[in-house]
């Protein structure tokens, strides 16, 4: 986007700069709308459960600000000549579920004919200014809390090949349909500032951003990064996603590993993830009552992951 035309907006609070998780713009003192579109193909077999990951993926965007998400439009991809409409029957209806869930509403959506499946939202939502979160809000001495366990794009892959050990994928699932609602709320209500999702550029890739958003270095240790069940088998399987290696070399610029470099848990760093969770940097005294909060909620590997140090000359520390 370096090419595209800057906008100069007072009110645009948040624009592309920093990879920004969602769009924010003042409507007032104290109400600005935000807005995020995420879409894509289907990573599960059931149509209603990828509807459900799909929604709950775009709706993230809003929670990675604290806001409360309002109103959503469909945005579908279908090979009707190839599919039943009954499919996509299922994938909206799973959708609409979890917009239901968040307590916003769709409004209505735009379809094309594609060869493939595709499909995801553009939702709106609000948050008051004063209140928001970025990932240009963390400060050195904060704890980085992540709400979710890794691993989505290992257990997917490993699927796709026929290599479900123990039920991984419905774990993986699980964790995918479960909206980032509780865990945002609870940052929002004890005052974090610094948060961002954990989705495509795996967790190395949105913590640099955060790091250089936030003109800070993110210090992560890896014996303490959360995983699903079946991670460890679907690594030792070689089921690592293309993005998997695109995603290390584009954050190895800025990246520091003080980790033995054969550690089993190093590829969870980069490991795509669909849907995962918040990346949250909050002061020391913050820490207990928001994951108090996530546990409470379901959410219970929500842990802390590593903290937040003054700049130097890497964004990104792994220990």
């Amino acid at each position: 986007m370096q090419d595209l035309p800057s906008f100069t907006d007072p009110n645009l609070l948040v624009g592309a700069e920093h990879f920004s998780d969602a769009g924010v713009y003042r409507l007032a003192d104290d109400l600005a709308i935000v807005q995020s579109v995420d879409f894509f193909p289907p990573i599960v077999d059931d149509p209603f459960v990828f509807g459900q990951i799909a929604a709950a993926n775009a709706l993230s965007d809003l929670y990675a600000t604290g806001a409360q998400p309002r109103t959503a439009l469909n945005v579908v991809g279908f090979p009707d000549k190839d599919l039943d409409l009954s499919v996509l029957g299922e994938i909206l209806r799973g959708g609409a579920e979890r917009v239901q869930a968040a307590d916003a509403v769709i409004v209505g959506g735009h379809s094309v004919r594609d060869a493939e499946v595709k499909y995801g939202l553009s939702v709106t939502g609000t948050v008051d200014p004063s209140r928001m979160m970025t990932n240009r809000g963390a400060r050195a001495g904060d704890l980085l809390v992540l709400t979710k366990p890794l691993g989505t794009g290992f257990i997917a892959t490993a699927a796709r090949a026929g290599k479900d050990a123990d039920g991984a994928l419905a774990a993986a699932t699980a964790s995918m349909i479960t909206l980032n609602r509780v865990a945002a709320e609870a940052a929002v209500t004890h005052g974090v500032r610094g948060a961002t999702d954990i989705t495509g550029f795996g967790l190395a890739g949105h913590a640099g951003e955060m790091a250089h958003a936030s003109g800070v270095t993110l210090v992560l240790h890896l014996e303490h990064l959360p995983a699903l069940p079946g991670v460890a088998d679907a690594i030792d399987g070689g089921h690592l996603t293309r993005a998997n290696a695109t995603n290390r070399t584009h954050v190895e610029p800025f990246l520091q590993i003080d980790a033995a470099s054969d550690s089993s848990n190093l590829p969870l760093l980069f490991d795509p993830q669909t849907s995962g969770g918040l990346l949250l940097a909050m002061p020391p005294s913050t820490v207990e009552p928001v994951l108090a909060a996530c546990k409470s909620a379901g959410l219970d590997e929500a842990c802390v992951v590593g903290s937040v140090e003054a700049a130097r000359d890497v964004a990104l520390v792994v220990r």
